[in-house]
């Protein structure tokens, strides 16, 4: 979530609203715009951000705006309204209905003065101080058992507005009593007991403008160090406050609207935005304590300045309207980040699951050729074959069996010849290379490098001829039976 100041407490050079009012998760968000008819009348706009284009809907009523109304988006997508009526202020809340705008009267409040605070942390309530003549009241003006209720009386003029916590009990508040502006703690829960949070000195004007639940980090204005300054410091810390010099810009003024949240241990690395304003224009400013200086980023065209709020990722989200794009979202990425965070992937189901392939067919093998007599050199004869000794085949490929496989003795050729020894380890698949795939293997299995037993047996096939005899057609290539898990996919 990201606090947003409101504007009149932290520069009192400008004291117009933010042009957007962001909703507490950063779901939705709300405007007064304006018709581009001759009378420039005004209507609600609502700007729905989570999605994966921001886009708006007006809601618009029967009759236009009055430019001072008050608007506040929830997040189950309602906007709340504000308007005064005389002397009293009416709430309400607005919602698309088909192709109109439903409105739902919460009541009224009977006072001359009233203001919204900021969301609440849980999006779904809204509060407003009304000052009075020695007290601010505190309204709950949704989110309760009935309609607007006052909750708590606290003692003195109360201003600005800063969420403490995620739960919505401690709320910020600066107070003006005998001349001195202080910030107290207001505790909901306890029926709006104060508290002090901020005193720099007896005698200094000491407001908070910003602050961050996950690190406690704070952003205060004070005039303790002879003017009104710049400053943070760490909420439970005993550090003191501090006010950069890079904070104090000799032209133009600075005002904070958002904070990096998601930075708790480290309140140091949480970034924060303002905006600057100067005579040249305005545009965003981002700033982080352990940097000790400040950068300028390029403003979008049309930026609703005041506007924006940060991902814990550290990317700031700046909306602006055009003619040509009424509704959009310029990311920024943080200082200390050279690209922009990846945007989420969206969920794409798992493809089917591959059907089950055949094993290859092997073919069969050829006959080796009948050997050729060489000529017979001068001298002695070799010794001659023994009658019935046939030359040694070529094995069958064995097909794949379903069921583990067995050890199979090797083809014994007719005639006398010494029994085979049986095999001493198992016929496991062949997961090394190929027969013939290895420089100089001669047709044989190609160990894994590094492995002393692979747990396979030798290969049945004789040794290959350094070359071809001659005459005779080449040998084809054997092609072994390949296990289903080493198949490659047939082509279909």
């Amino acid at each position: 979530m990201t606090i947003c100041a409101p504007e009149d407490a932290t520069a009192p050079v400008s004291t117009h609203r933010a042009a957007l009012t962001i909703a507490a998760d950063g779901s939705y968000a709300a405007r007064l715009a304006r018709h581009d008819d001759a009378a420039g009348s005004w209507f609600p706009e609502r700007w729905t951000l989570s999605g994966p284009e921001p886009y708006a809907v007006p809601l618009q009523g029967t009759q236009p705006e009055e430019p001072d109304s008050a608007l506040l988006p929830l997040t189950d997508g309602r906007v709340l309204i504000l308007r005064r009526i005389a002397d009293r202020f009416a709430a309400s809340l607005l919602y698309p209905a088909g192709p109109g705008t439903g409105e739902l009267l919460l009541g009224a409040v009977p006072v001359p003065e009233l203001t919204l605070l900021p969301p609440a942390p849980d999006g779904r309530r809204a509060y407003a101080l009304a000052p009075e003549a020695h007290h601010t009241a505190l309204w709950l003006l949704h989110g309760g058992a009935g309609g607007p209720e006052r909750i708590a009386r606290i003692t003195g003029r109360c201003t600005g507005g800063v969420w403490l916590d995620r739960g919505g009990r401690l709320l910020a508040l600066d107070r003006e009593r005998d001349g001195r502006t202080k910030t107290v703690v207001a505790d909901l829960e306890r029926g709006g007991e104060t508290g002090p949070l901020l005193q720099i000195t007896e005698e200094s004007n000491d407001r908070l403008l910003l602050a961050d639940p996950d690190s406690g980090l704070l952003l205060v204005r004070s005039d303790a160090p002879g003017h009104d300054r710049l400053g943070w410091g760490v909420w439970g810390s005993s550090r003191p406050v501090r006010f950069p010099e890079c904070l104090r810009p000799a032209e133009g003024t600075l005002t904070p609207f958002a904070m990096q949240p998601g930075q708790m241990p480290a309140p140091e690395s949480c970034a924060v935005a303002f905006r600057m304003e100067t005579a040249n224009g305005t545009w965003p400013v981002v700033w982080r304590p352990a940097e000790r200086q400040v950068r300028h980023l390029p403003a979008p065209e049309g930026w609703l300045a005041g506007s924006g709020l940060w991902t814990a990722a550290g990317a700031l989200l700046l909306p602006y309207a055009t003619g040509a794009e009424p509704c959009g979202v310029a990311r920024v990425a943080g200082p200390g980040r050279g690209a922009e965070p990846v945007e989420p992937v969206e969920f794409v189901e798992p493809a089917e699951p591959l059907e089950s392939v055949e094993p290859v067919e092997s073919v069969n093998p050829v006959e080796p050729p009948r050997a050729v007599e060489a000529r017979r050199p001068a001298g002695p004869m070799p010794p001659a074959r023994p009658a019935g000794a046939m030359p040694q085949p070529l094995p069958q490929p064995l097909p794949l069996p379903a069921d583990p496989p067995r050890a199979v003795a090797a083809p014994r050729p007719p005639g006398p010849a010494p029994s085979p020894r049986p095999l001493d380890v198992p016929v496991q698949p062949l997961r090394g290379a190929p027969c013939g795939a290895g420089a100089g293997s001669g047709g044989g299995i190609v160990l894994d490098a590094g492995v002393a037993d692979n747990r396979s047996t030798a290969s049945a096939h004789p040794q290959a001829r350094p070359a071809e005899p001659r005459r005779l057609p080449a040998h084809p290539h054997i092609r072994r039976p390949v296990p289903l898990q080493q198949a490659p996919l047939a082509a279909r």
